[in-house]
């Protein structure tokens, strides 16, 4: 016995439904960083990844009083928000084969490949005075900065 043309109808429309569905999963899923380009050409002297003297003395302090594993490394990053579009992410991590690594001031920092173009030639410092305290960020590759300097556009 042949299908009403009714229930076809709803068939496609559930399809249709859970097709729309899968689309807006999709997108919620995709990262603001697949969105964002930056300059591949950003030129800049030194290590893509730098660290001050007074960065590595905190992160040295970090590992110490945390008490980390050998093959748990710095990790810089970025991730989608914040004011300005990016925000940087500073963290304690294992290497994946895919990261790229730099030596800065004694410390392994480890970097995904995607985030490098927008940290290339990036500074971290960690000034503790009294108008800032914290790690800072001086990257050549941003267009824009936030007050507070933890966000950027390119």
């Amino acid at each position: 016995m042949p299908a009403e043309p009714e229930d076809n109808l709803d068939s496609v429309i559930a399809d249709l439904v859970d097709d729309e569905d899968e689309n807006k999963s999709a997108e919620q899923n995709r990262s603001p960083l697949e969105e964002m380009q930056a300059s591949a050409e950003v030129e800049f002297s030194g290590p893509a990844v730098q660290l001050t003297e007074r960065a590595a003395e905190q992160v040295h302090r970090i590992r110490e009083d945390e008490d980390l594993d050998d093959d748990i490394f710095l990790r810089v990053a970025v991730e989608g928000g914040g004011c300005s579009g990016l925000s940087y992410k500073l963290g304690f991590d294992y290497e994946s084969e895919d990261d790229e690594v730099i030596i800065s001031q004694g410390i392994k920092i480890i970097v995904d490949p995607k985030h490098m173009m927008y940290l290339k030639g990036i500074s971290v410092d960690y000034p503790d005075g009294l108008d800032a305290r914290g790690f800072t960020f001086d990257n050549p590759n941003a267009s824009e900065t936030c007050g507070c300097g933890s966000s950027f556009a390119t």
